[in-house]
């Protein structure tokens, strides 16, 4: 299998936009957005990321699936 270079950067860098994304528009409110996610167990964070990995994993597969 080879790896689609520009299939890669691509998705790099939407990962960076829907990452920055947050940041750039909740700026005033992100300070506390991370002392309320720094505050919880780390079992709810485990929780919370692999639903995210799981959504991530779907979004691809529909996207696929065009």
């Amino acid at each position: 299998m080879e790896l689609n270079w520009q299939l890669f950067f691509i998705a790099l860098g939407l990962a960076f936009l829907l990452e920055g994304l947050p940041y750039f528009i909740l700026a005033e409110r992100m300070p506390a957005i991370l002392l309320t996610l720094a505050s919880r167990p780390p079992r709810a964070l485990r929780i919370l990321g692999l639903t995210s990995m799981i959504l991530g994993v779907l979004l691809v597969a529909l996207g696929r699936s065009f």
